[in-house]
């Protein structure tokens, strides 16, 4: 007879592994953002409704509600990780939303190398 598994099994292509946030230490990356149009009044991952313009993020494994402290362009705002993305193949870690972007300065680029810490969960 086989003996029973005791680890958990994820069945839900949205629980990722979630990275264990440091508070503090700076990454950066290449961010883009969306809100555009393609995805007006769907749910975030943290199932909440998406709003374009509010200062959010999504991110691939930060835990949802990690605040970050992202930097572009000599500007610096406060975002909150509320939705899972951007996709692995896109080389980005980071996704902001059209307000956050508007906020950077980064609306006409598109993408933008950006900084980021975590400043609180």
């Amino acid at each position: 007879m086989k003996a029973a598994s005791t680890s958990p099994k994820s069945t839900s292509p949205h629980l990722s592994r979630v990275a264990s946030p440091r508070v503090g230490g700076a990454t950066t990356t290449r961010a883009s953002w969306y809100g555009g149009g393609e995805r007006l009044s769907r749910r975030t991952a943290s199932g909440e409704v998406f709003h374009p313009d509010a200062m959010t993020a999504a991110h691939r494994s930060l835990p949802l509600g990690t605040r970050l402290l992202v930097s572009a362009n000599g500007r610096s705002i406060m975002v909150r990780v509320n939705d899972r993305g951007p996709a692995a193949s896109t080389g980005r870690s980071l996704d902001l939303s059209r307000g956050a972007a508007r906020a950077l300065g980064i609306i006409r680029a598109g993408t933008a190398r950006v900084s980021y810490r975590v400043a609180g969960l």
